[in-house]
Parts: C-alpha cells; sequence; structure tokens
C-alpha cells in the first residue's frame, strides 16, 4: 500500500470495500449483516452508558469492521447530531420539507471528527507514532483533539494566511505541532505527501480511506433519524470533495443491506472562486479536472485541487444528482439566512442552502420532495465573518452594486449589527420602537 492511499499503478484513491457483505454480487456474502436486527441493535445503543455506543459512528460499529479491537478505538463522542427542521428557510424556497443535519454539533466542532475517530483509531491500533494532515482548519483541529485524546503526536500544515483563527487556535490549544507554510493548502498538500514518505508519520487527509468509512455514518444517521426512510435530496459543501463520497457510499450500503429501500440524489455547490469540480462536471462530464487558484471566503472549501473528486463525480453521476457553484454574495446571505432560524454555521456549510435556492430555481427540486442540508461546521469556526458581515464590512462596494434588488432588501433584512446607545431605559425602549416600526 502506498503512504499516499493511492493505487502505483492506476494512481487512484484507495477504497474500504467488505467482500463478504456481498454488495453488487461480489463476495461470498457470508457475514452479510442482518437489518432489522441491526437497526434494532443500533437503537438500543443510543440508551447504553458505554463510551463506544455513546458514538454516533462507533455506535453502528457493524458496518466499519475494519479494526482488530474495536473496543479500543479512539472516541469523544463524536456523532449523534442534530437534524434541524428549516421551516423559514423552506418557506423562502418553497419548500414542504427541508432540514440540515448540523455536522458543527460534533466534539470539535465540524464534521470532520466522524472521519477523524475511524482513521486515527487506525494509526492508533497500528502503533504510529506521529499523525499528520495538511488543513485549511477544520481537519487540523480533529486531528489534534483525537490525537491528544489518544495520546499521540501530531503534525498540522496550514497555508500562510486566510486561515480562520477560530479553527488555528484548536489545533494549537490540543497540543499540535503546528505550521504556517508560505504556500495555499494544495502546496501544504505536497509538502505532507514528501514527508509520510520519509518519516514513521500517518497520513490523515481524506485521501485516508478509513476517513471517510467515519463519514459515511452521517448517512446512517439520517435514515434512521427520518424513520429508516432516506429524502431525496442530500445536500453537500465540495471541498477537498470527501464528504459527497463517503456519504454516496453510506447511502449506497444502506441499501444494499436492505436498511434502506433507495438512495437520494447526492448534489454538491462549490463556492465560485473553488470549482474545479463545477467546471470538471460542466466542460468534461466529470472525466478531468482542472485544478484552480482557490479563493473564497468560505475557508474551509477553499480548495483548488480536491483528491476525492472522481470519487464525488461518480456519486454526483450515480445517483443523478447535481453540481451547483454560488458566488461571495450568495453565500454571505444564505449564511444569514440560516442564523434567522437560529441555527447558524460556518460559511463554507452555507453553500449548501445557496445552491438549494439555485436548484429550486432551476426546477431541479420540486416542492413535495424532502431535502438535508449537510451543515459541516459550527458558526463560531469563523466568527470573524459573521460580525463582517452584519457590520456591513464583509462585502466589497463591487461585490455590493452586484446584487439585485431583491437581494440588496435581503441583506438589509438580514444585517442585525450591535447599536451603541447611551446606557438609559429611555434609550433601550425608543430603540425597541424603532426596531418595531421597520
Amino acid at each position: 500500500m502506498s503512504a499516499g492511499f493511492r493505487c502505483l499503478q492506476c494512481k487512484e484513491l484507495f477504497e474500504v470495500i467488505y467482500p463478504s457483505w456481498e454488495l453488487d454480487g461480489e463476495g461470498d456474502g457470508s457475514q452479510r449483516p442482518n437489518a432489522p436486527a441491526l437497526r434494532a441493535l443500533w437503537a438500543e445503543r443510543r440508551l447504553s452508558a458505554a463510551i463506544l455506543n455513546q458514538s454516533g459512528v462507533w455506535r453502528f460499529r457493524e458496518l466499519l469492521p475494519f479494526l482488530d479491537d474495536p473496543e479500543r478505538a479512539v472516541t469523544l463522542r463524536e456523532g449523534n447530531t442534530p437534524l434541524y427542521a428549516m421551516p423559514q428557510c423552506a418557506q423562502r424556497v418553497g419548500l414542504d420539507s427541508l432540514h440540515a443535519k448540523h455536522q458543527g454539533m460534533n466534539p470539535t466542532g465540524s464534521f470532520k471528527d466522524t472521519g477523524m475517530t475511524a482513521a486515527l483509531s487506525v494509526a492508533h491500533e497500528k502503533k504510529f507514532p506521529w499523525v499528520a494532515c495538511a488543513s485549511t482548519g477544520n481537519t487540523s483541529a480533529a486531528m489534534a483533539a483525537y490525537a491528544a485524546r489518544a495520546g499521540m503526536r501530531a503534525l498540522v500544515l496550514i497555508p500562510d494566511g486566510k486561515v480562520a483563527w477560530g479553527k488555528l487556535a484548536q489545533s494549537v490549544d490540543y497540543g499540535a505541532l503546528t505550521c504556517q507554510l508560505k504556500t495555499d493548502f494544495d502546496g501544504c498538500v505536497r509538502v505532507l505527501a514528501e514527508i509520510v514518505e520519509r518519516a514513521p508519520v500517518y497520513l490523515l487527509n481524506s485521501v485516508n480511506p478509513y476517513r471517510l468509512e467515519g463519514q459515511k455514518t452521517p448517512a446512517l444517521e439520517i435514515a434512521e433519524q427520518m424513520g429508516w426512510q432516506v429524502p431525496d435530496h442530500i445536500i453537500v459543501p465540495g471541498g477537498n470533495l470527501a464528504n459527497g463520497a463517503a456519504l454516496g457510499k453510506g447511502f449506497h450500503e444502506m441499501r444494499a443491506l436492505g436498511l434502506t429501500d433507495r438512495i437520494p440524489r447526492i448534489s454538491v455547490i462549490q463556492a465560485e472562486g473553488a470549482n474545479p469540480l463545477y467546471t470538471s462536471l460542466l466542460k468534461y462530464n466529470g472525466e478531468r479536472l482542472e485544478p484552480v487558484q482557490a479563493n473564497t471566503r468560505a475557508t474551509a472549501i477553499r480548495i483548488g485541487n480536491p483528491a476525492s473528486w472522481r470519487k464525488t463525480a461518480r456519486a454526483i453521476q450515480e445517483t443523478g444528482g447535481y453540481c451547483e457553484q454560488v458566488s461571495e454574495q450568495e453565500i454571505a446571505i444564505a449564511k444569514a439566512e440560516i442564523g434567522a432560524e437560529g441555527i447558524g454555521c460556518e460559511p463554507a456549510s452555507a453553500v449548501t442552502y445557496a445552491g438549494l435556492k439555485k436548484l429550486c430555481a432551476q426546477g431541479k427540486v420540486r416542492r413535495e420532495e424532502s431535502v438535508v442540508l449537510v451543515l459541516t461546521g459550527h458558526t463560531l469556526k469563523d466568527p470573524e465573518y459573521t460580525i463582517d458581515f452584519h457590520r456591513g464590512t464583509l462585502l466589497t462596494e463591487t461585490e455590493t452594486a452586484a446584487l439585485n434588488a431583491s437581494e440588496k432588501e435581503s441583506l438589509r433584512k438580514l444585517a442585525k449589527p450591535p447599536v451603541l446607545l447611551e446606557p438609559s431605559s429611555d434609550a433601550v425602549l425608543r430603540q425597541l420602537e424603532a426596531t418595531e416600526r421597520k
């Protein structure tokens, strides 16, 4: 096996498969799980006090049979994240059913925890002294936390500048050796690829196939939370693109094992300034990808050469999903509208709702269809973005001028900057009255 988790012949990323399940007619089916028994077992575990059962990843360990001793998995009780109804956002886009699966409610505040518990547990079992990742923030936070929990050393490579400080603070606080390189994310990936070939360092970026095994478990949670039904559409942000591939794998395995009866459409939304998959599907039908110089305020998806693009392109095409791109203005407005539901998310998560608006307008999502947005990060991951939006300093004059009349009105209504007043009840009451008149 290559240290970079790619086949030395075809250069494609590895994928974890379980031949004994007899998926797609392969294997002998000798250990095929029993679907009704599994559903009952997983529900029972939710009431258990055992640490492993309190994890929303390892609670489903029958579908993660890659550790020699799963009882030694490194866990921070990740997963079991909420599925929120989004009635205000649903009304805006004309849908009867819209929910958000909020992966920002994981221990370190992002979806990365579900994959990290799986892949770092493999590194721990194999007794690697170091784990490492290149990161724009969320991966480093997750890896550093789980490495600290396991008593392992962690190396983080991040690009110099344009990294949300809330995320960088986490990797430092959890004790990782954090190196800022004078390059972008893709440059950090290139340096790290050399390091893992030269030193006993276990790579924990999303090219690691065990990361995707953990990241498929939100698909199980969504189905369970919806009474073992699946929605018509799952919409995911597109950065390094492992999440779309992982969820596609999870839904595919559930259907093949008889846990559910169908697979949802999986759609991926990218920022206009970091849209290599969107361009690939538009120009080349997903058969080749041209890297871009990524530029977006949604730092978690500022990736120009995504590693898992082939897997996610297949997930989109096989499920009949879509790939769309959204502007910085559309992301900002969508984030504020999600926040107005009392939910909140980091900017990269908001691309899902911004993209949904476009898909609804294009007739690709119909009123009666159920949709789940995957919100990948907590709103406190990038508080500067939120404050700048409400102060009116986030968008440039050029970006603001490009808004249509409806968008400008949305911007005006959504912005809630703090108001400086004299310290008197009269001043506050006058402000209350003024606000009510708006």
